[in-house]
């Protein structure tokens, strides 16, 4: 949780992916992330959350459902949304947070 809470500190925007192995629309994520991380580049980080292995986390910021992504800023979340997003609809979330 500490390692977390430096991660989320960044004053770029960190996008944090809260999902499942057994999640199959999570599974889907992968793919759209690995493509928005070409396209932003060093201008946000973005983050993978297993909320089996740290339901702390998921507990701490109301995971219902996965996969459940959202952007911190300087520690805060600023921004959620479930359910699968392409990554041309992350990325100009993001770019408003930047």
């Amino acid at each position: 949780m500490e390692k977390f809470n430096d991660l989320i500190k960044s004053k770029n925007p960190v996008l944090v992916d809260f999902f499942a192995d057994w999640c199959a629309p999570c599974k889907m994520m992968k793919p759209i992330l690995e493509e928005l991380k070409k396209e932003v580049g060093d201008s946000a980080r973005i983050v993978k959350i297993d909320v089996v292995q740290n339901e702390e986390l998921a507990v701490k910021y109301h995971i219902l459902s996965v996969p459940t992504l959202m952007i911190f800023k300087n520690g805060e979340p600023i921004w959620r949304q479930s359910g699968v997003m392409q990554a041309e609809d992350l990325k100009e979330v993001i770019q408003k947070y930047q």
